[in-house]
């Protein structure tokens, strides 16, 4: 589910329901409709997220913010470049 915000991103993905691929997924579908320096923030809790989000990040050469853990919430906020 992607809720739009005016404030901190342009976009919140919340994945935290969701198992390996399906976060990973979600994030390139979010990423495609987005537009070049919006920021989108994706909450996970799949482990897997925390190698394959970067990965793709940098591979379509995205920037990654940052990356958060809390209690097993993996936060990654992504700018679209």
């Amino acid at each position: 589910m992607m809720i739009n915000l005016g404030n901190q991103y342009d976009a919140i993905l919340d994945a935290r329901e969701d198992r390996c691929p399906m976060p990973l997924l979600k994030t390139k579908v979010a990423l495609s409709k987005m537009s070049v320096g919006d920021c989108l923030c994706v909450k996970a809790t799949d482990a897997g997220s925390l190698k394959d989000i970067p990965q793709y990040i940098n591979l379509v050469g995205s920037t990654l913010l940052s990356v958060d853990d809390d209690n097993d919430v993996y936060t990654f906020v992504i700018q679209k470049n």
